[in-house]
């Protein structure tokens, strides 16, 4: 397993629609191991590949709190429901977070490392973090749907309110 590099904006890997995968062997499995460290090790809690490098339709999710790893493959929407507003931020766009508008509830078809079908539901935070790395498998960033950029100290003070 290896930490890669993080891919950041300007780069235009991350505008373009990834290919579908096809081929579950051992490639497959050594690039989502190393997407995990590298999410690990970048502070995050979702990557997808373009954002190493890799034009694929590759996510994965970790909320950390005891929860399994999402690795999705080929993930499609099926459903979503309710809207809410948060803040987001996003690996290959340090230091910039802003307010984007998303739904509350998701329903996902997706491939796991073995390419065995599986059905994924979600809401809140984690189903937030699923549909942002899916945008990106589809070369659609964070940034084309801020409402409102939140700077830093802004961004400081939410977090100390929360504690």
């Amino acid at each position: 397993m290896a930490i890669r590099s993080i891919v950041t904006h300007p780069n235009e890997l991350l505008t373009q629609k990834c290919k579908e995968v096809h081929a579950f062997d051992e490639k497959l499995g050594k690039l989502l191991d190393d997407m995990y460290d590298t999410m690990i090790a970048s502070d995050g809690i979702g990557l997808a590949a373009p954002q190493v490098g890799e034009a694929i339709q590759v996510a994965i999710v970790d909320l950390g709190e005891g929860q399994e790893v999402i690795e999705m493959i080929n993930p499609e929407v099926v459903e979503i429901g309710g809207l809410e507003v948060e803040v987001e931020g996003c690996l290959s766009f340090p230091d910039i977070y802003g307010e984007v508008e998303r739904p509350f509830y998701v329903k996902v078809e997706a491939q796991d490392r073995d390419g065995s079908l599986y059905e994924l539901e979600a809401e809140d935070y984690e189903a937030r973090a699923i549909l942002h790395e899916i945008d990106h498998l589809h070369g659609i960033l964070f940034t084309s749907k801020i409402i409102r950029y939140v700077d830093m100290e802004e961004l400081e003070n939410e977090q100390e309110d929360e504690l």
